[in-house]
């Protein structure tokens, strides 16, 4: 063979050895790159499945999230051109949204859920039908993702404590002394924290970082520490009283009886099925809400093909005051409209200006008629409110609410007003102080005026 032959035998070797190296480094690290196309997984959806939902059904919920998050290849949500009707806009009186709910759980009396144990007690006592996480027409999006794994606990709404839940006197006075003896531990690595902290040298950089560091620790150990003492105390406070001792071992039984008769059960020993537990709680919401979101989202569907996402029912009064730390829009007035189980939210984020005006007008009849109050949220929400028996409250009673709901932020979008600086001197820059001549002004943004409605 001829030395050039020679040449190309070797250059072909090299590629094949080149392509066998570089596939099975894309293998290694990469494997989901060399799938088929027909084999590639689903996208995932914009939100988890809610921890209540059975194995079996997590598949119909994706496929619905994904109708619900589709591409309509159109503006959606906020950036969609809508107008809005005055049924589901703020009166010119803001507290008057609110009192009108309120009025409407004052004619029923309803009792409100101060915590989980409240909320499975009226489940138990049959005044909350449960919402099913997906049907054809709607899908529960969202609704108890906050829900959490943390032990059963006791909420106190009037001092704002967490009581933790056991089921004799004797199991919390072995988590008593379990603490005590976590406090001793803590207590003894705040003080080797200490000592470290003191021989260290400050004469270097290295040193100086690593006592800003153990200061930080013993800082933190110490208000662990405090902790520890503060929630020994509270739990002492109500352990130690028999009839509140007795109230809080009810609790603990209504919770584990509740999630022992449910099906599938939940074991409240594992935070796995804690979680699934609470999220399954928040699933449930009184039978004249149910009709009338049943009934919305069956025309919705029939209109555009596609399922309606519904993101809160019914909520505990610790769950609202959870939620109201991070969104705006959960009010925190003495009885907000979710805790009555007739209020529940739709989802329009990624509606199309046909859609929403669909959903929209539907509402507005409904509120016409007396039957439900409601408002565009800002935040994506069309938030209602059904009457329990298909009637605005009387006036009498919403007239009496209203001194009861504090005024609240607009859950419209609107503006801050521009502030206007102060003539001084320090309100003008250095170089006008000095004699120079000023930077030109800023012309002002005009804003537009909050949106009203019925006066």
């Amino acid at each position: 063979m001829e030395k050039g032959s020679w040449k190309t035998v070797d250059w072909a070797a090299y590629g094949v050895a080149a392509f066998v190296f570089v596939g099975s480094t894309v293998a290694f690290f990469r494997p989901d790159l060399l799938r088929l196309e027909d084999d590639a997984p689903a996208t995932e959806t914009h939100v988890a499945p809610p921890p209540q939902v059975p194995g079996p059904a997590v598949n119909k919920w994706r496929e619905a999230a994904k109708r619900v998050e589709e591409n309509r290849g159109e503006p959606t949500g906020r950036a969609a051109r809508v107008r809005v009707p005055r049924q589901l806009l703020h009166y010119a009186d803001k507290r008057r949204f609110l009192a009108i709910q309120v009025a409407g759980w004052r004619e029923q009396n309803y009792e409100l859920p101060h915590d989980d144990a409240g909320l499975a007690r009226l489940i138990r006592k049959g005044e909350y039908v449960e919402v099913k996480p997906v049907t054809d027409d709607y899908v529960l999006y969202g609704v108890g993702a906050n829900a959490t794994d943390e032990p059963l606990f006791h909420y106190d709404a009037r001092s704002g404590r967490e009581i933790t839940l056991y089921p004799r006197w004797d199991v919390f006075d072995d988590a008593r002394a379990g603490r005590r003896a976590e406090i001793e531990a803590k207590n003894a690595a705040v003080e080797a924290t200490r000592a470290e902290f003191r021989k260290t040298t400050t004469k270097t950089r290295a040193g100086r970082r690593r006592r800003t560091a153990l200061n930080k620790e013993v800082q933190s150990g110490r208000a662990q520490v405090a902790a520890l003492q503060r929630r020994i105390a509270s739990e002492a406070a109500a352990y130690d009283n028999y009839d509140k001792r007795r109230m809080l071992v009810e609790e603990w039984q209504v919770l584990h009886d509740e999630a022992r008769d449910m099906s599938p059960r939940y074991d409240l020993d594992k935070p796995g099925d804690r979680r699934a537990f609470r999220a399954r709680l928040l699933s449930y919401i009184r039978p004249e809400a149910l009709e009338m979101m049943t009934d919305i989202a069956r025309q919705y569907r029939e209109q555009f093909g596609r399922p309606l996402a519904f993101t809160s029912l019914i909520r505990s009064e610790h769950y609202q005051r959870q939620l109201g730390e991070t969104n705006s829009n959960a009010t925190k007035i003495a009885v907000p409209p979710h805790t009555t189980g007739l209020a529940f939210d739709i989802f329009y984020r990624y509606m199309t200006a046909d859609e929403q005006h669909a959903i929209m007008g539907l509402i507005a009849r409904l509120e016409s008629e007396g039957r439900l109050e409601a408002l565009r949220e800002n935040r994506d929400h069309f938030h209602l409110f059904a009457f329990a028996q298909g009637r605005r409250p009387d006036e009498r009673l919403i007239a009496e609410a209203l001194s009861d709901v504090r005024p609240v932020r607009v859950a419209q979008a609107r503006s801050a007003p521009v502030r206007k600086a102060r003539s001084t001197v320090k309100a003008r820059p250095a170089a006008a102080r000095k004699g120079a001549a000023p930077r030109p002004k800023k012309t002002a943004v005009r804003r537009a005026a909050p949106r009203t409605r019925r006066r």
